[in-house]
Formats: structure tokens, sequence, C-alpha cells
């Protein structure tokens, strides 16, 4: 397949991108590409104009300042995952991010495009919504900061207007003590997810949960955050038996359709399984150094 024709761009700031944004009618950003270039080829879009971002070294960067990981759009995947700094803050991220693909899907990838991609199958739009992250979009109008429970809105669709760049991605920390699990199921490692689920457990003095923080892909038109079982673990003791009832509320929450993937039953039973397992991996590593 053979793409349409597009004006090419390849501004080497953030000010020109953003020109050129705000001038041409319907354009569409090139990140990394992974996504992009094959919806191109298939002609599922059909823009006059392609920004590429490859040029822009101040959207490729990582700030571990003052409790949140600050990421620049254009930061390769790879290079976060790799990062000492963001491994000894949130670890969540590192084990996350080795479900995406494979390295070398990860070398070529951005942090930036993968999210504003949004697919609801994705890993990183799951760990942002886990977090309670943040996003930041600039247009030439100035910038603004997304919660991420507000940033995805459908299936490949966000919060960003059509003049806004997606500009950087904020991860918050873990607390001292603070567990953390990340597990996916896929027919083979690297496919897209059929289901997936995250975790964070912080533990009071007495042992019981202060705060269970849970979150699914997969499973949804978007990432979904799993409230009712949240909110279920709150206070008590962690163990199999709240950690499968978890699993059952966060399956009972969720609503999905059959697809060529899996069945909508299938994909509830997987999400009761994960949940049960991230809780427990999480619950194994609450307390201790991260």
């Amino acid at each position: 397949m053979k793409p349409p024709c597009y004006e090419y761009v390849a501004p080497d700031t953030l000010a020109g991108a953003l020109r050129v944004r705000a001038e041409s009618e319907d354009s569409v950003v090139l990140a990394g590409g992974q996504s992009l270039v094959p919806t191109l080829n298939f002609r599922l879009a059909n823009p006059d104009t392609v920004i590429d971002l490859r040029r822009v070294a101040e959207l490729a960067t990582i700030d571990t300042r003052d409790g949140m990981i600050r990421v620049g759009a254009m930061t390769r995947q790879r290079t976060l995952e790799r990062n000492d700094a963001v491994l000894a803050r949130n670890p969540l991220i590192r084990e996350t991010m080795e479900y995406i693909a494979h390295p070398v899907i990860r070398n070529r990838g951005t942090v930036g495009g993968s999210v504003a991609h949004a697919d609801p199958a994705s890993e990183l739009p799951c760990l942002l919504t886990l977090l309670d992250g943040e996003l930041t979009a600039r247009s030439s109008a100035g910038a603004r900061t997304i919660p991420a429970a507000e940033f995805f809105e459908f299936v490949f669709t966000t919060a960003l207007e059509p003049e806004e760049l997606l500009v950087e991605v904020a991860f918050p920390v873990l607390e001292p003590g603070e567990g953390w699990a990340f597990r996916e199921f896929a027919r083979r490692h690297g496919d897209f997810a059929v289901a997936g689920a995250g975790a964070t457990l912080l533990l009071d003095d007495a042992g019981r949960i202060a705060r269970a923080r849970l979150a699914a892909c997969g499973v949804a038109t978007t990432p979904v955050r799993l409230r009712a079982a949240e909110e279920a673990l709150r206070g008590v003791e962690p163990g199999s038996e709240a950690f499968r009832a978890a699993g059952e509320l966060a399956r009972d929450a969720v609503t999905t359709v059959d697809d060529t993937a899996a069945s909508a039953d299938y994909r509830r039973h997987l999400l009761s399984g994960l949940v049960n397992d991230v809780l427990t991996r999480a619950a194994a590593r609450a307390g201790g150094p991260r």
C-alpha cells in the first residue's frame, strides 16, 4: 500500500511545529511512526500535512524532580524504560513498558506517540490512568494540563484540540513502601493485549491496605480505573480472599463486546484473574524498598 499525497514538514523547534499545526487545516503528527505510518499506508488517514517532530530536541527530555517524572513527548520508549533515575522513583514504569511490543519497536516508538494514539489496549494510557498522571498540551495560544482521567475519551480519541500538540507526559513517583505490579495477557508476547491490569498498594502501620489503585486495558473503549474494587480493598488485610473478591468486582464493573480476539465473557474472565495476580504481586512488594 502507498500513502496519500501530503505536505511533509520537519520543524526543528516546538514553536515551528505549533505554527505549522495552527496553519494547517488537517495535519497529523509523526512521532515514532509505529501507528501513523500503517494508518497512512492503508489510507485510513488522508491529511494535507504531516508534521515530523523527530528534530524537535526539546521534546525528548526526562525530568525526575519534584515528585513527578516528566517525559517529553518525543522521548523514545526504550529510553524511558532504561532510565535508572526513573526506575528508582517508579519501577512500575519499566515493568509496564516491557510489555509494549518488542525492544526494536520501543527503540523507535515514542512515549507521546503511544499516548496520543489512545489505543484502549495500550499499556502507557493504562499506566497513566492508574497513577493519576497528567498530560501537557500546547498550541500557539498557550499550554494546558489535562488529567489522564479526562484525556482518553474513546477508541483512538483524546481531549486534544485540532491545533494542539501533546508535549509532555507526567507520571507520579511511587510513595516509599508502595507495592506495584502490571500484567497482561496476549496471544503472543508483543501482541496487543487481550486484557491487562496494573495495581499499586500502600499499607498502613497495621499492615492493612491504606490505598489501592487498579486500572485495566483492553476491556473497554478507554483505559478503565476500577474504583469499586479499590474501595472494597481499603482498610482490609491483603490476602487471597480479598484479592479474589476484588477481581470479581473488576470483572463485573467492565462492559466490553465480542470481537475477533476474544469474547466479552473471556475478557472479563481474564481481567478477574489479572487483578488477582497484580494485587498479589503488589502486596509482596509493599512495605519493602523499591
